[in-house]
């Protein structure tokens, strides 16, 4: 090997070593804390990292109860994956906001996280070994706003067995949270186990809103003398019913200041959209996709508005995919999340506005109407002929984001840190590239060897493998296109049709049942399982090309 190859090696591994670096995700069970609780912070890797964690930096601000470790492997449609955890019970020290350090595995690192403690704000209810705690926050909440109702079971005995009833409200919808946690907490020197619970509740209508009482049956441990001796004493269980207290909210109604159609309140909202082709050009008859996404926190999926506009569009038709919702219930609330998808087939050339898309919506922190904006858009149609013109890039003012969002900022730490590593990374890289530079400049000319144009063409393999991928997703669309990309190169043909004649059977069928499917505007899901297994099974006669420029007839028109 030469020194030139073992430069570029050299340097081929240095960059893999930054992008193959562990991510490590950290995140704490509850958000404040008690000073007088124990609570966990969760260390998640997505591979195997650089080392085993150096948790000392903890103890600057936390005293360290408990660790733990996990790993997870799962094998999903041949591809195999493996989450590290790492589980590290701990006590703050002092109250205020304090930092949970990077934490290093090695040459990997965790960012830094922010902890709220707060004074303990709760006495034992008569020195009781059994009680329950309920909050409600906000307690004058708007209508269909998020409400974090948070159940606490303390005790000092144990609990063998126990039952706790869920809320049941009327006029509101009730979401359970994430899992329940257990962590230790004190009062006047006497330890207690805590048991918490939380729910997200949307109350529907304004006026006076009752979370009526919950209720704890439990079985606990008790110690029965022998009337022999200590050495044959037994523990029994004993019945206890505890009870929590009823919370009153008083429920707003929807703010004057709001002039949106559709009432939305939330914590945050996000509105993005990602497009098939970034340059916005389809050729007529071809679609271009438009895939819409509102992620809302503090929201149930009922509550987000429809996206895309059914208004008509002279020139163009629409097909819009059914909806994807998704909600995700975390400890600290509920986050809902809406995706749309609509395909644009021009009929004719020229170029085609979307009009801007505006969400209006009531921020709960701020207490203000805020908006979130998509401008307007322009898609040009081309001629089946015409060559597409180059992407205008982007400047970030005229980025398709959100007018108004609410994000946590990054940590001035974490920031100077990756600034730090990118410019070192970058120094390092620049230099192995000069050094690269400068041997291959110092080679003999006639060292270097032009690339062959048709080293550009794709392999046929790689075309194969995308058309797989897409009948295996169930993704029509992208099966056309990686069918277009095929047909090409291997017939010179630019249309679904023209490539169904030049196939045999039963591929020719599939492909012309994707067309039908695309173009007809069917709403039922499309399956690539029999498209796929058709075109393996299918045998081609190498080097056949179209002649002239023949263009069969679409199988609908538009």
């Amino acid at each position: 090997m030469s020194l030139m190859q073992i430069f570029i090696v050299n340097l081929l591994l240095l960059i893999s070593l930054a992008v193959n670096a562990a991510e490590i995700r950290v995140a704490v069970d509850r958000n404040p804390v008690s000073i007088a609780d124990s609570f966990q912070i969760t260390f998640t890797a997505d591979r195997e990292p650089d080392n085993n964690p150096d948790f000392s930096p903890l103890q600057d601000n936390f005293d360290i109860i408990d660790q733990q470790r996990s790993s997870q492997s799962s094998w999903v449609n041949g591809q195999s994956s493996r989450t590290e955890q790492w589980i590290v019970s701990v006590k703050a020290k002092q109250t205020g906001e304090l930092l949970i350090p990077p934490i290093a595995f090695g040459a990997d690192s965790s960012k830094p996280l922010k902890i709220n403690v707060i004074e303990n704000q709760l006495a034992p209810q008569s020195n009781e070994e059994l009680f329950l705690e309920v909050t409600a926050t906000p307690e004058k909440p708007y209508k269909q706003s998020q409400v974090l109702y948070t159940v606490r079971i303390y005790t000092r005995v144990q609990i063998a067995q126990g039952v706790l009833n869920d809320p049941e409200i009327k006029d509101a919808v009730v979401e359970k949270l994430g899992e329940d946690s257990k962590y230790v907490t004190q009062f006047a020197g006497v330890n207690y186990s805590v048991i918490e619970r939380r729910y997200a509740i949307f109350p529907q209508q304004p006026g006076p809103l009752n979370i009526p009482p919950l209720t704890l049956n439990a079985q606990v441990m008790v110690q029965r003398n022998s009337r022999f001796n200590g050495f044959f004493n037994q523990q029994s269980t004993e019945a206890r019913r505890v009870t929590s207290k009823a919370i009153n909210l008083n429920v707003q109604p929807i703010p004057d200041s709001f002039k949106g159609l559709d009432w939305l309140s939330a914590e945050a909202v996000k509105l993005k959209e990602v497009w098939s082709d970034n340059s916005r050009q389809a050729k007529v008859g071809e679609p271009l996709t438009r895939t819409l996404t509102l992620t809302v926190q503090g929201a149930t999926v009922d509550q987000l508005p429809e996206l895309a506009s059914q208004a008509a569009i002279d020139g163009i038709k629409t097909y819009p995919d059914q909806p994807v919702l998704k909600e995700d219930k975390q400890s600290d609330g509920l986050t809902a999340s809406r995706e749309e998808k609509v395909a644009y087939i021009p009929s004719k050339p020229g170029d085609y506005t979307l009009p801007a898309m505006e969400i209006s919506w009531f921020n709960t922190k701020t207490q203000r109407v805020e908006k979130a904006i998509l401008p307007s858009v322009t898609i040009k149609a081309l001629a089946s002929g015409e060559p597409a013109s180059q992407p205008t890039p982007v400047k970030p003012s005229e980025q398709n984001q959100q007018v108004i969002q609410t994000e946590t900022p990054l940590l001035a730490a974490d920031a100077s840190e990756i600034r730090l590593w990118q410019a070192v990374s970058a120094f390092l890289a620049l230099g192995w590239l000069l050094t690269v530079v400068g041997f291959i400049w110092r080679k003999p000319k006639t060292a270097l060897v032009s690339a062959s144009p048709a080293s550009a063409k794709p392999a046929e393999s790689v075309l194969e493998k995308n058309l797989k991928h897409a009948c295996w997703e169930n993704n029509p669309i992208t099966a056309k296109q990686a069918l277009l990309q095929w047909g090409k190169v291997h017939f010179g043909a630019d249309s679904l049709a023209t490539i169904a004649k030049l196939c045999p059977e039963p591929l020719a069928g599939e492909i012309e049942d994707l067309n039908q499917h695309l173009y007809s505007g069917q709403q039922h899901a499309w399956l690539g399982e029999k498209l796929w297994l058709a075109f393996s099974d299918a045998k081609f006669e190498k080097g056949v090309k179209l002649v002239g420029d023949e263009v069969l007839e679409p199988l609908f028109k538009l």
